[in-house]
């Protein structure tokens, strides 16, 4: 049976015409796309259902889901709540579709709070970098139970058997970095996670680990940092190829290989990013989302629920968590402090 992805029409930079185009692209690969938007758009033979409201990217994200419960996207998140689709998906605010997802799915059992993992296209293959952006602020041990939502997201989507799993820091030797590292360190390497230290951001793009774990402050900003960086390189060597006849020929030479690491290392491979921990599959997808990267979104959206992500979370985080609990006094001594 098809899966069924709710699709936010109106979120996004470029207008419900590139989310509608996506859409239709998933379509052709067999995935079930549910438009939400106005009744008066174009939804090219797609299901659309109607909605009146929308959330803009400069609004409150709490304050908005309140006040606007028939937005598109808050409709859309609602859909998976009431199992009308199995997974939602939304390049709009990315805060009010956490407001949203946690209102109308709720985290699973044991999880202390979503955190977003988006796969890094490294030159080793992808790993995963959690969280990205859900949490500006955490405890270590909220990154050790990101770094187990980290290692399911890459067994179960990446196909990576036992992910190694390092965490971010200024320097690889383990008394190096803040006080939330430092304790986060000790969780980590008294874990069952095949925990190899730490990592440096220098190191994201050659593979430094399967699953890098971060607080969500440090994470965006690696994550647009190299997101930045890719597309000024590869700006910068398409203008160098063109500006003279002997780049010209070279790049007739190299336009294989050009092409190959274009798509290797461009965000819109993969499209979005998980928020993880919720009742429910959640792909939240770049603001300036392609056409091409709407559709990469809902069909990462889709082998979400083929692969049971949010039943093998269920199954396995309040077990690591309760291990955790007991591994280290920095484990307790924060538990402490929170009460």
């Amino acid at each position: 049976m098809s899966v069924r992805v709710a699709v936010d029409a109106l979120g996004g930079d470029r207008g419900p015409e590139d989310v509608i185009a996506g859409a239709v692209e998933a379509a052709a690969t067999g995935v079930t796309p549910v438009l939400f938007g106005p009744a008066d758009l174009d939804s090219r033979g797609l299901e659309l259902v109607p909605t009146s409201q929308e959330i803009g990217m400069d609004e409150k994200p709490a304050e908005a889901v309140r006040s606007k419960p028939d937005s598109s996207l808050v409709a859309a998140c609602r859909a998976v709540g009431e199992d009308r689709a199995q997974a939602v998906v939304s390049a709009g605010n990315t805060g009010a579709m956490l407001a949203a997802c946690l209102l109308d799915l709720r985290r699973l059992p044991g999880v202390i709070r979503p955190a977003i993992a988006v796969p890094i296209p490294a030159i080793t293959g992808p790993s995963v970098l959690i969280d990205s952006g859900a949490n500006a602020d955490a405890r270590p041990d909220h990154l050790l139970q990101f770094a187990y939502m980290g290692a399911i997201f890459a067994e179960e989507i990446l196909g990576i058997e036992r992910p190694s799993v390092r965490l971010l820091s200024i320097g690889e030797e383990p008394e190096k970095g803040n006080q939330l590292t430092l304790e986060a360190h000790e969780l980590l390497a008294a874990s069952d996670l095949r925990f190899e230290g730490n990592t440096e951001s220098r190191d994201l793009l050659l593979g430094a680990a399967d699953v890098v774990v971060c607080d969500g402050f440090t994470g965006n900003i690696a994550l647009k940092l190299m997101e930045g960086t890719i597309k000024t390189v590869l700006k910068a060597l398409r203008e160098e190829i063109v500006s003279s006849r002997r780049g010209r020929v070279g790049g007739l030479l190299i336009r294989g290989a050009a092409r190959s690491l274009r798509d290797r290392l461009d965000p819109d491979t993969y499209g979005g990013a998980y928020l993880l921990g919720l009742n429910g599959i959640v792909v939240i997808a770049h603001g300036n989302s392609s056409p091409r990267a709407i559709a990469n979104a809902i069909g990462l959206a889709a082998r979400g629920v083929e692969h049971g992500v949010v039943a093998r979370l269920a199954e396995r985080i309040p077990d690591r968590r309760k291990a955790g609990s007991v591994l280290t006094s920095a484990r307790s001594q924060t538990d402490q402090q929170e009460e």
